[in-house]
């Protein structure tokens, strides 16, 4: 057991508990939203204005910055000491600034043009609020670049736990703000609250950097300084090829709007529900790994090829269990996270359908998704943008072949089939890099998959049993649902555990170890 996979998993781990309270309340947000809104033409308005600052968020807070900053900030961090590292953020910090004003600027200039090429079946009344909640929400782009680079510096210098737990703190005062301002401002209600929880999000990693002596200020960019030309290198290819990527979200408003009224809504419902074993595991896992995998790109590549292989094999033993899970008890989540309100039964349906078809997907995504950060922490820029383009060429094709006889399920499956087969040719690509990985051995899958069997079967023996009471009070069907998915994980930790699966060795020896002095402060 290498006490780097410990690392990995123990900076996980932070990540996942940080992540866990944010997701569980993005997930009480989105109860609110539905109860209050259901699946309606106002709220698909809504969620096209939110693409953008949700774009961002990604492109940033989950992407490009994080892969062109961090492993530079952490390789100087370890070459030439905390005061070096931090000159270089103080630059990246004055052009996010500026790059971000700039783009804030075209955007509420072009804010109709944005929504009527997001949303061209989009009837006038709605393109006209939609086009009003994008200029409402602008400012989020610089609140979000802000705590993207503090989230980096952060996790540069091994605290992860912080930057996990403040989009918890967006959600709150998100929570709070639409429960006081609904009532009077009903939609714009969404994108104030948005716009503030986003801030809060910023403020509160900028006040944690302080904590390790630095007040992150700008200042003015050496652009001879070679760090900084090096950021900049690869940020720009890493953004182009993440950009790529973020088209997908694009593409499935544009494809949605030309279905039946509040199907953006089922997509964006299914995709919130996503969103907590997203960001539990697969994104936990992927800001966790990049530190780790800038480190090892600096030795040999025997230990940067195991260093893939085992966040790989971290990866699936996750998230497998959470697909089987998904994918048998859809209608129940569904059920009891929204069924109320405004959110009718077809909404209910729609949204059951989605989440199993969006689930699917998730093994290629958590692949992929660790395969990228592998190339940035090399520094290779072009995988990324291939594999980016490829993505969303795979997913509009699919979603336009699928769309009209499966509607917004089509767009579903056709996002999880390009995740898939995307992650398919990052391993190939890979190996043209001379770096073969193979995580899967038969040895691995052998223990894994009857560990996924029994599991499947326990959670149907109990639905079969003791069927979920969709009519029933809300404190039965939370007792259902607790019992089954803790009955599900049970049968699957233990028998990954007697099969002697390596994973929880790694996970004892993480939970085992004390932080070093540059853990959390």
């Amino acid at each position: 057991m290498s006490s780097r996979s410990s690392s990995m998993v123990r900076h996980s781990i932070k990540m996942m508990a940080g992540t866990l309270v944010s997701r569980i309340l993005g997930l009480i947000r989105e109860v609110l939203i539905a109860s209050l809104f259901g699946a309606t033409g106002k709220l698909d308005a809504f969620l096209v204005a939110y693409t953008l600052a949700n774009l961002t968020r990604r492109l940033l807070a989950e992407g490009a910055l994080s892969a062109a900053f961090v492993p530079v900030f952490s390789q100087l961090l370890k070459k030439e000491g905390k005061s070096r590292a931090f000159v270089l953020a103080s630059q990246v910090l004055s052009i996010l600034i500026v790059a971000s004003i700039f783009v804030i600027l075209l955007g509420v200039f072009f804010a109709p043009t944005l929504v009527s090429i997001l949303a061209p079946g989009f009837a006038s009344l709605h393109s006209a609020l939609a086009s009003q909640l994008t200029v409402l929400m602008l400012p989020f782009l610089l609140f979000i670049s802000v705590a993207a680079l503090a989230m980096g510096i952060l996790n540069s210098l091994g605290c992860f736990f912080v930057p996990a737990i403040a989009p918890a703190l967006s959600n709150v005062v998100f929570i709070i703000l639409v429960v006081i301002l609904a009532p009077k401002m009903e939609i714009y209600s969404l994108a104030w609250a948005v716009l503030v929880g986003g801030l809060a999000q910023c403020a509160l990693q900028w006040f944690w950097i302080k904590r390790w002596g630095f007040t992150l200020l700008p200042t003015r960019p050496d652009m001879k300084d070679d760090s900084l030309k090096r950021t900049l290198r690869l940020f720009l290819p890493y953004a182009a090829g993440l950009s790529i990527t973020q088209l997908i979200p694009v593409f499935s408003r544009v494809l949605g709007s030309f279905l039946q009224e509040g199907s953006i809504s089922v997509l964006n419902y299914a995709d919130r529900v996503l969103q907590l074993p997203l960001g539990l595991f697969i994104i936990a896992i992927s800001q966790a790994v990049l530190p780790l995998f800038a480190h090892l790109a600096m030795e040999d590549e025997a230990s940067f090829k195991k260093g893939i292989e085992e966040a790989l094999q971290f990866a699936i033993f996750i998230v497998a269990p959470v697909v089987i899970g998904m994918v048998m008890l859809n209608r129940e989540i569904v059920h009891f996270l929204f069924f109320r309100g405004a959110f009718s039964a077809w909404a209910w349906r729609g949204t059951s359908l989605a989440l199993m078809l969006f689930v699917l997907g998730l093994p290629g995504t958590s692949c992929l998704t660790v395969l990228m950060r592998a190339f940035y922490a090399k520094g290779y820029s072009r995988e990324p943008l291939i594999l980016s383009a490829f993505s969303v060429v795979l997913y509009v094709a699919f979603g336009v072949l699928l769309m009209k006889p499966y509607s917004y399920g089509g767009l579903a499956a056709a996002s999880s089939v390009s995740f898939t087969l995307t992650a398919i040719l990052g391993g190939a690509l890979l190996d043209k890099r001379h770096i073969k990985v193979r995580p899967f051995s038969f040895l691995w899958l052998a223990k894994i998959v009857p560990s996924l069997a029994l599991m499947a079967g326990t959670v149907y023996f109990l639905k079969e049993l003791w069927g979920y009471p969709f009519s029933g009070a809300f404190i039965y069907k939370t007792l259902w649902m607790l019992s089954v998915i803790s009955a599900g994980a049970l049968s699957y930790g233990a028998a990954t555990w007697i099969a002697g699966c390596r994973e929880w060795k790694w996970v004892i020896e993480a939970l085992g170890k004390k932080e070093s002095k540059s853990g959390e402060k």
